[in-house]
């Protein structure tokens, strides 16, 4: 698997496809209510400071399957939120969306000079055993705060300090 910059036209619409679909955009929040981004708003978020965008690919590296990010890089408190997305579903419960998060907060804290990366799963979601198994420390609940078809669910909140991170596969 190897993670890949989000810097081509076609690979910028796949990722976007892929989080616009439902049984990825309903677990996602971008900010006002919003679960949906567009390939001109991805495109802008890739060429941000703020921002850390990778497409994921299979073992064979052939093809994107996935997309992980680092959100709302701080430099100065040298902070930031990671996320990911599995696209591809026949790849899921294989590891690749773990190990491509592993890779990104391995970046995170070598090149990008991160202290902490925090993220947030809702509570029911089959994603939410991956912070554990990367070592992050669940730190909190929002209560009833995702809606997701009409329905309240909880996020978990988790964080990570640079000194508790180990790189779990070479990506």
């Amino acid at each position: 698997m190897q993670l890949k910059p989000l810097d081509r036209p076609d690979l910028i619409e796949q990722a976007a496809t892929w989080l616009t679909q439902k049984d990825n955009g309903q677990w996602l929040d971008f900010g006002e209510g919003d679960s949906v981004i567009t390939a001109s708003w991805l495109k802008i978020m890739s060429k941000r400071r703020t921002h850390v965008i990778r497409l994921f690919t299979d073992d064979a590296a052939s093809r994107p399957i996935g997309i992980v990010a680092l959100d709302h890089v701080n430099p100065h408190f040298r902070s930031a939120t990671v996320w990911a997305v599995l696209g591809d579903k026949a790849f899921a419960r294989q590891g690749y969306t773990t190990r491509a998060v592993s890779g990104i907060l391995t970046f995170g804290f070598q090149q990008v000079g991160l202290h902490s990366v925090n993220t947030w799963v809702v509570a029911h979601n089959v994603s939410a055993s991956i912070p554990p198994r990367l070592h992050f420390r669940e730190v909190g609940r929002l209560r009833e705060c995702h809606r997701i078809d009409g329905r309240y669910y909880d996020r978990i909140l988790f964080d990570l300090l640079a000194s508790e991170h180990r790189l779990l596969n070479d990506v």
